[in-house]
């Protein structure tokens, strides 16, 4: 129970939907299959599918420069835009790669563009008067076509191959007909006082049809170039489009074969003409919204204008784009309003989910319009009522039914049709003294309404009990109760979940509590240091919850008023707050743009979302509390999906997943599969098991080699984690070795070329340089510190061979002088033999005979000889080549004593009889230190000198 009640905290929300602005004004373009929209979002250019409603591709400037026109081959492959830096850049538009750019040599920037039907001639006309036709296949420019008037807006090519002309219009009001043969301009054709908006062909070139913003549309004869008809449309027209002949159009007025041709202008509604008889033939209506005005009159609403009119020969639909950015496709037979997309929402005020399964989303934007999604489709329905902006929006608990309030001082009640999902207004009241900027539904039933207003009363509207199921005429709301609340502008209403208590926030820092049945106060919660933006009931608790501009929200005791606990992170205003998790957990939204998740018992902000670029006006939740939406002033609207679960789950399987690799690593690591075992040791992400694998491979006899082959069987992106580790290892002094093996492998046998290729190398690099030259010069210290010891131990050996006989010699005299008493020890030359079994070297230590009698009295005797006159230089000679011999005693007793000298022998016999002297004296004298402790005497001092020959026999004497 206690886990099932852990999981019900909520940790996480990730992204599921997003309805953003992908039209704001410019050219419209639809491609020849009928399944992609193309249109301009400042830099970029969007491609809408219509069968989802999405943005399935972006073309994007890289010199983030404005696109100021664009244009799209006949065979839907080639996409050309324009810039304000006057470029034009050839596009393959599925896979978001320009694959040409080259300069417009416009001195001015490109106003419209268009392509023959071949899809190879581009014409551009720019705001410099001039025309310009490129050949796209050749890349070239092949004319330069001068006479224009102003900014040439239209440039359209007659749809017979055979004929290469050039139609243009500039604000002269004139249609100009070129000759590309001649690069000349053989014909003007004036007809219209205004700007001409566009020029429509029909199939076998010898009819146009012309619009302008002078309210009439001109039938040419390109024959004879002369008008034929001219229609009074008697509205601006922005758009004329010719009906096919094939198809049966009799809905639409159609009785004969003749030509008849679509306008569709300031009106706001599509018209069909007949040419012959310049008459309307059929008008389009469009359901939920306000008639045309009348013919005649002098009011033209601009929200309701179109601006495009682009036709579907491929699916029988017309596609039609109005003042607000909205796109209405019809069908083309009946004029029939099928599908509709927002292409930009201004700034989004409210949100709420609508629908009984949730399945749509009322949005109150900075318009007089409420726009309804389908959240499956992105379609649109937009709703009229309101004459100004509405500013906030409920729904009831059954989501059939919500209500909004506007800047009109006006509340409205809308009812769904939960079959076809139709939306229209069955309510009204009025009766506020200024705009209306919050509004409550009632929670059991649908039985009431409260608003809020900036003239700071509150009203209570009673709904009758049939509104619900009444369709028909519009129902008029009186307000039952009306009370001033408070000081300043009201701008959050909630009603308790049993709709027997409401609360109401304000500007003026102070929340109320009061009574659903007659208004009467009940409380007020006093706390906040700025204005109170929203309020919201528990839906389990007695507690209220407020977010207000200072940046904090409370929660408020509805028992004794009180303050319980207080919420701190948001750096700026806190606009919306709402329970989550059965009133456990907290959401909320601010001005800075971010969603913060957070825990009530723990007073914890468990996760901080950025979700906007700008302040978050709308936020709501589903009925299942799975679902959240977002609205904000950067005209975004988020879907928010709780993956708490969903990551919980991931986490268990990837446990699971690391145990059961673990568990796979240990065996080939036993195994000694060590390719298999630092391939997985990759995957997993553990540089320490790689390096003990490389140091398992480097204990063998053939390490380098095993380690060169298992590095170079590694898969490029192994190759690249394994010099990531190196880079770890190689700071530590312990590790660098095996690092340093790795990288020399790579080195050896990777071109640097491919080296490059790897991502992170610069970053690995640099960690391996500074560390590398650490160890290196380390290593030569080492170096030179062993060098120095060999050199003094070469000095030494040299010292000692010289002086080895002269101490021998002085040693021995001092022996003579204490009688001929020999040493006690000496060393034998032969130290081939074992330790005894008291563990010292038994060959060292040998009777005073060994030395024999008559080594002494040689010794006596060489020290008589050094006091007679010196030698010759062939006697030299000889004693030093081991000739001479020194006859001392009897001649046997010579013979025993006197020994060849041998290089090393001789000084290795020496050096070790002298070093064991040493060591000796020093034994004595420490003993005898202990036996005498205290101050060292003088005599003692002296002995702790270093020892010369007569030093060392006075010693021996003692």
């Amino acid at each position: 129970m206690a886990s099932k009640n852990t999981l019900q905290f909520k940790t996480n929300y990730a992204v599921s939907g997003k309805i953003e602005p992908f039209y704001k004004g410019g050219k419209v373009q639809i491609s020849k299959d009928g399944k992609y929209i193309f249109c301009t979002c400042g830099t970029k250019v969007n491609v809408l599918d219509i069968a989802t409603g999405r943005v399935s591709h972006r073309v994007e400037q890289d010199d983030q420069e404005d696109i100021t026109s664009f244009t799209v081959s006949p065979d839907d492959e080639i996409l050309v835009t324009s810039s304000r830096a006057l470029l034009l850049k050839q596009w393959d538009w599925r896979e978001n790669k320009c694959t040409r750019t080259w300069k417009a040599i416009h001195i001015a920037p490109v106003a419209s563009m268009t392509f023959d039907p071949t899809s190879t001639l581009l014409a551009t006309g720019g705001c410099d008067s001039t025309i310009k036709v490129w050949d796209v296949v050749k890349q070239y420019c092949t004319h330069n076509l001068k006479g224009s008037s102003g900014v040439v807006h239209v440039v359209e090519f007659h749809p017979s191959i055979s004929q290469l002309q050039l139609f243009s219009s500039s604000m002269d009001c004139k249609i100009r007909i070129w000759d590309l043969k001649s690069s000349k301009c053989v014909s003007v054709l004036e007809s219209h006082y205004s700007a001409v908006t566009s020029l429509s062909f029909t199939p076998d070139g010898n009819t146009l049809v012309s619009s302008g913003r002078d309210k009439i549309c001109t039938v040419w004869d390109l024959k004879t170039k002369t008008p034929t008809r001219t229609v009074p449309v008697f509205e601006t027209v922005e758009a004329v489009v010719l009906l096919p002949k094939e198809g049966d159009f009799s809905k639409l007025g159609v009785k004969s074969e003749a030509l008849h041709f679509i306008t569709a202008g300031s009106k706001g509604v599509l018209r069909v003409w007949e040419a012959s008889s310049a008459r309307c033939v059929f008008t389009q209506t469009v359901p939920a919204r306000p008639q045309p005005v009348e013919v005649g009159s002098g009011e033209e609403p601009d929200e309701h204008s179109l601006t495009h009119c682009l036709l579907l020969p491929a699916t029988n639909r017309i596609a039609t784009v109005t003042a607000e950015h909205n796109f209405l496709l019809s069908d083309l037979h009946t004029l029939v309003l099928e599908q509709q997309f927002v292409g930009y929402n201004d700034e989004v005020l409210d949100v709420k989910f609508l629908g009984p399964a949730d399945s749509h989303i009322v949005v109150a934007t900075n318009s007089s319009q409420l726009k309804v999604f389908d959240l499956a489709t992105s379609n649109c329905q937009i709703l009229h009522g309101h004459s100004e902006t509405v500013l906030a929006l409920d729904v009831f608990r059954t989501g059939s039914m919500f209500a909004s309030c506007a800047k009109d001082k006006t509340i409205r009640v809308w009812q769904m049709n939960t079959e076809t999902g139709v939306v229209c207004c069955v309510a009204q009241g009025s009766g506020h003294a200024n705009a209306i900027g919050s509004i409550s539904c009632s929670r059991i039933k649908q039985s009431f309404v409260v608003s809020g207003s900036q003239d700071c009363t509150i009203k209570v509207w009673d709904l009758p009990a049939s509104l619900a199921t009444t369709g028909g005429s519009l129902e008029v709301l009186h307000a039952r109760v009306t009370e001033k609340g408070h000081d300043k502008d009201i701008n959050s209403i909630a009603i308790s979940p049993n709709d027997k208590l409401l609360a109401t926030g304000s500007q003026d820092r102070t929340a109320k509590l009061w009574s659903s049945s007659d208004l009467s106060l009940l409380g007020v919660f006093k706390g906040h240091k700025r204005g109170i933006w929203c309020l919201q009931f528990s839906p389990m608790d007695q507690i209220l919850a407020s977010s207000s501009a200072d940046g904090t929200v409370k929660l408020w005791g509805l028992q004794d008023f009180s303050c319980l606990k207080t919420f701190e992170g948001h750096d700026a205003s806190v606009l919306k707050v709402i329970f989550v998790s059965s009133g456990t957990q907290l959401l909320t939204s601010g001005s800075d743009g971010l969603l913060k998740l957070w825990t009530i018992k723990t007073n914890e902000c468990v996760k901080t979302v950025d979700a906007h670029e700008d302040k978050i006006w709308g936020l709501h939740s589903n009925k299942k509390d799975e679902l959240v939406a977002t609205g904000s002033a950067d005209s975004c609207i988020t879907l928010w999906k709780d993956v708490t679960e969903i990551e919980l789950a991931e986490e268990q399987a990837k446990q699971e997943d690391q145990v059961m690799k673990q568990q796979e690593l240990s065996n080939l690591l036993h195994e000694k599969k060590y390719l298999k075992a630092m391939g997985l040791a990759i995957s997993l992400n553990q540089p320490h098991t790689v390096l003990m694998v490389i140091k398992g491979i480097l204990t063998n006899d053939d390490g380098a080699e095993q380690l060169e082959k298992t590095i170079l069987k590694l898969r490029r992106d192994q190759k690249e984690a394994v010099l990531r580790f190196c880079g770890v290892w190689n700071t530590n002094a312990r590790n660098c070795q095996e690092a340093q093996a790795v990288v020399q492998v790579l080195l050896q046998h990777e071109s640097p070329e491919e080296l490059l290729q790897y991502s992170g190398v610069r970053a690995a690099l640099e960690g391996l340089i500074p560390y590398t030259e650490r160890h290196f010069q380390r290593i030569s210290r080492l170096l030179q510190a062993s060098m120095f010891v060999d050199y003094m131990w070469e000095n030494m050996r040299l010292t000692g061979n010289a002086s080895c006989r002269e101490n021998q010699d002085e040693e021995m005299e001092s022996c003579s002088s204490l009688g001929g008493l020999a040493p006690l020890f000496t060393i034998d030359p032969n130290p081939s033999k074992g330790l005894d079994s008291e563990g010292e070297d038994s060959t060292r230590l040998e009777e005073p005979e060994r030395l024999g009698r008559g080594k002494v009295e040689e010794e006596e005797e060489e020290d008589d000889e050094s006091s007679q006159p010196e030698e010759s230089d062939d006697d030299v000679g000889a004693a030093n080549k081991g000739v001479k011999s020194r006859q001392t005693g009897s001649p046997e007793e010579g013979k025993e004593n006197i020994e060849p000298e041998s290089g090393s022998e001789g000084d290795s016999d020496c050096e070790e009889q002298m070093e064991w002297r040493e060591n000796e004296e020093q034994q004595l004298l420490r003993r005898e230190m202990e036996e005498r402790p205290g101050t060292m005497t003088t005599r003692s001092q002296a002995e702790m000198q270093p020892a010369t020959p007569r030093t060392r026999a006075m010693r021996l004497r003692r």
